[in-house]
């Protein structure tokens, strides 16, 4: 009996061990609705189309992945439009979708965030790269490629590694251009640096008003010229700059990753294009290189046969972002569904109280699992084709990194790197990670760049325009210290050693700088030229020349050149050398100086004498020792060493006259030193 209940527990423990694993296979999906957004006719959502779908085959095709469960992709094309986007993504909410790969632009992504917040299903998005999409009002939003707040800071950086101080800004007036150039307006700023000129433009404008506003641009001090546009408008832009001859020697022509990804998708570019684009400085999306993406680009040429009418699709880093985001997806479903995770949805509580209509709304679903989905995803952590895949807490990945490449002839050059790490370096940003951080200005560096016009210098970065304003040079009229500024009388010139040190300057520049002086104050009184510089700072004067004082204050409104006139108080003296030798300090004591000492010594005999002879011995005698005894005393009295003793109360009389002597002997030293110190 004891063994058959043992054999009955057994199979007991057996039967309910198999029930438990029958419920938690159940529990587990065969298949999870995931859809994506693009633009099929896109250049991003051609490469797009074909990384995703080839993605989505690696991941089903792998059991240790999501462990049996397969991904299914419903694909919509946008077609550019907004409408279309919102259309599409309310359809995927009637499949059950538990994520949405995309949408492939900014402005469908602003949109569709908000239905994402509404319905609890992540994007995610390889391509929108709105630095606003990662404010805290779309949570659901999730980027899987770079923001462009750090594309705008290596732009910033190439502005300052080559010390230009201002730019003109090309974009696309829309919310991918706008707020791309905000930031780029953020990063300039903490470099010193601004944007002189912003030069909007319709996402489809056309060439005449692409002319249109790049006239503007000839008109100003700026040559270097940042573009942040599409593809397509991108070109017609660098082609009508060419036209104006915008594109020759002396600008700086800065294009964000819209042209590496022309330059990576087709195969080749129109000789007129390539001519158009010369000397450009261009960046692109930097992946490190690794066995995992040599043998997707390997495969690339095969994916792509045959997909493509207009020859060989190139594989752009966009492809690269897409492929890995297929796969951080699986891994955070994966996560999601080992965690007890449920694929259950709701109706959307806000739809009972409208009236909906026929828009059959009612077919829509809140995601229940939407939050938990959303921080697996955030917390997935591997390595992809396109390197380490990591969020850091502001939802952006981590180790942001470009490429700067420079257009010459019939391809491109790489000149260096740019990474949050260390800013610019010419080796790659995966060797500096394991070194101390160091964005210090000695530790930027480029390869040289090849300049539009085919210049080797570096462009100065600025020029006076023709037809420009000249600079309004404000000249206090001064009423005293005219030798410094002062207008001169009857006509609209100035003169003064300030104008002509300025005159002076101006000349030993190589190229002619356009001035107009124009007098400040109302000649009665010296003007304040404090009030002076401030309007400097308000935009009423360019510059000011004159005796301006640099104090604190003024400092604080404007910058001051190195100042050419010393003030203070000085001593004067004669240089006269002298040769030093061991009786130098007989120097003082002229002939004169020697006959009012021995007259002083005789006097000093004489009165000690009279006050002496009468009462002390020693002062007494014949005429003749008495007239011994006077000189004597005198003599001795220059070393303190005379042998005769002074009774009277008029002693302190003769210590004064000791104490004269011995103050003038001092005072002819001191002239010695001062003398050979000279």
């Amino acid at each position: 009996m004891r063994i058959i209940c043992i054999l009955v527990l057994m199979l007991l423990s057996s039967g309910s061990s198999s029930i438990g694993d029958s419920r938690n296979v159940s529990t587990r999906p065969d298949v999870v609705n995931i859809g994506a957004l693009f633009s099929f006719h896109s250049m991003i959502g051609k490469v797009g189309k074909i990384a995703v779908e080839a993605a989505i085959k690696d991941v089903n095709s792998d059991p240790s992945v999501l462990g049996g469960t397969k991904l299914n992709l419903t694909l919509h094309d946008t077609n550019y439009s907004g409408f279309l986007g919102i259309v599409e993504s309310l359809r995927f909410m009637e499949t059950k979708t538990v994520a949405i790969i995309g949408p492939q632009n900014s402005v469908t992504a602003h949109i569709i965030s908000h239905i994402a917040n509404e319905l609890q299903v992540p994007l995610l998005s390889f391509s929108a790269t709105d630095p606003t999409l990662s404010s805290l009002q779309f949570p659901f939003f999730i980027r899987t490629s770079q923001n462009d707040r750090y594309q705008m800071a290596a732009v910033a950086a190439i502005v300052d590694y080559f010390e230009w101080r201002e730019v003109v800004a090309i974009f696309v007036d829309d919310d991918h251009g706008r707020n791309g150039i905000a930031a780029l307006g953020d990063q300039l700023n903490e470099k010193r640096c601004k944007i002189s000129l912003k030069v909007p433009l319709k996402p489809d404008a056309s060439r005449d008003e692409v002319t249109n506003a790049l006239v503007k641009v000839t008109l100003t001090t700026s040559r270097i010229l940042v573009v942040h546009t599409y593809e397509s408008t991108g070109m017609v832009v660098l082609n009508v700059a060419q036209h104006l001859g915008l594109t020759g020697p002396g600008y700086v022509w800065i294009a964000t990753n819209w042209l590496s990804l022309l330059l990576d998708t087709n195969s080749a570019l129109p000789p007129g294009s390539m001519e158009s684009i010369q000397g450009l400085v261009a960046l692109r999306l930097y992946t490190p290189n690794s066995a995992l993406k040599r043998k997707f680009v390997s495969r690339w040429t095969n994916l792509t046969n045959g997909k493509s009418s207009s020859g060989q699709l190139g594989l752009s880093t966009y492809g690269l972002y897409a492929y890995d985001t297929v796969w951080m997806l699986a891994h955070a479903i994966n996560s999601f569904l080992n965690e007890g995770g449920n694929l259950s949805f709701s109706n959307l509580s806000k739809l009972t109280w409208t009236d909906v209509g026929a828009l059959n709304l009612n077919a829509m679903s809140v995601f229940n699992g939407g939050r938990a989905l959303l921080q697996n995803i955030l917390d997935v952590n591997f390595t992809g084709i396109t390197g380490p895949v990591e969020f850091t807490p502001d939802r952006d990945l981590i180790r942001p990194a470009f490429e700067v490449i420079n257009i010459i002839g019939s391809g491109e050059r790489r000149i260096g790197y740019w990474s949050n790490y260390s800013g610019l370096s010419i080796v790659p940003p995966e060797t500096l990670y394991s070194k101390p951080p160091n964005e210090s200005s000695l530790n930027q560096k480029l390869y040289d760049v090849v300049w539009p016009g085919q210049a080797a210098e570096k462009p100065r970065g600025w020029a006076f325009p023709n037809g420009g304003a000249h600079l309004r040079i404000g000249v206090p009229r001064r009423v005293s210290y005219q030798e410094f500024v002062s207008q001169v009388e009857g006509t609209d010139m100035f003169s003064g050693y300030c104008i002509d040190v300025f005159t002076a300057a101006i000349n030993l520049l190589p190229y002619t700088v356009p001035y107009k002086l124009i007098a400040y104050g109302d000649g009665l009184t010296n003007p304040r030229t404090t009030e002076l510089v401030r309007q400097i700072t308000t935009g009423v004067f360019d510059a000011a020349i004159g005796d301006i004082a640099i104090i604190t204050n003024r400092t604080r409104m404007a910058d001051f050149t190195q100042p050419y006139i010393e003030s203070g108080l000085v001593v004067i003296a004669p240089v006269k050398k002298l040769n030093s030798n061991a009786w130098a300090f007989l120097r003082p004591f002229t002939a004169k100086m020697w006959c009012i000492t021995a007259v002083s010594f005789l006097v000093v005999g004489v009165v000690v004498w009279i006050l002496e002879h009468r009462i002390n011995d020693d002062f007494r005698g014949p005429p003749k020792r008495q007239v011994i005894t006077i000189l004597w005393f005198s003599f001795s009295t220059m070393f303190f060493s005379h042998r005769e003793n002074t009774f009277n109360n008029f002693l302190l009389l003769s210590k004064g006259l000791k104490l004269w002597f011995q103050t003038m002997t001092q005072l002819g030293t001191s002239r010695v030193r001062l003398l050979e110190t000279t």
